[in-house]
């Protein structure tokens, strides 16, 4: 066999595995994004009895979940929730006990119907912290290395799908509350622990400035 003939059989079987491969890709089934109708019974039963029955919590204990990216509220639920070791990723007592029961098909059915919904606007509450607040959201402060938060979240905190949480609209007791624990590792559920590095440059006073910046978005 001459050599153009190996080169062009080997060639020939390249292409071949290559094929066979993409058909292989294309013959699996998309990942389940889960089903709003599906989710919203038990999701207005069960969670909207703390996060409010369309997502709209009326406490600032408990979060707004409705118009949050889907994948970001699956995320969450499936740290809340223990794996086989018993253990969690994302601690909170009353969490993990109320989605310990679900599947995660359950879970993205929840969160595909949270994400359907539409939040109800929050507003911000000390006019005197706007101008520290506005600052650190648009541009950080380089003098400590701390970036700033519409670099992930974008300039209006509609945040970026499987990446970054919509922030806009979010309570502001309740964002203060998580920047808190991400400065001090109480919540360490984060990207390459990206939210304990920012939050930890951070003094209460810029943490409640933000927050409540952070609310008054639409």
């Amino acid at each position: 066999m001459t050599r153009f003939s190996l080169m062009t059989m080997f060639s020939v079987a390249a292409l071949a595995l290559s094929v066979t491969a993409h058909a292989s890709d294309a013959a699996k089934p998309a990942p389940y994004q889960g089903d709003a109708a599906k989710g919203q019974p038990l999701a207005s039963a069960v969670c909207g009895a703390c996060h409010g029955p369309d997502g709209n919590s009326l406490t600032s204990a408990n979060p707004k979940l409705a118009g949050q990216h889907a994948q970001y509220l699956f995320k969450q639920m499936k740290d809340f929730k223990a794996n086989a070791e018993g253990k969690t990723e994302r601690i909170n007592p009353i969490m993990n006990g109320m989605i310990a029961p679900y599947t995660e098909e359950q879970m993205k059915d929840f969160a595909a119907y949270f994400a359907a919904q539409k939040q109800t606007g929050g507003e911000m509450k000390d006019r005197e912290a706007l101008a520290l607040g506005q600052k650190l959201w648009r541009a950080g402060d380089a003098s400590k290395g701390l970036p700033a938060c519409a670099a992930c979240h974008g300039p209006a905190g509609t945040g970026l799908p499987a990446q970054y949480p919509r922030l806009a609209g979010q309570f502001s007791e309740y964002t203060e509350a998580q920047l808190k624990a991400f400065r001090v590792s109480e919540r360490a559920n984060d990207m390459n622990k990206m939210m304990q590095m920012v939050a930890i440059k951070m003094t209460d006073a810029e943490i409640k400035a933000v927050a409540d910046y952070i609310a008054g978005l639409h």
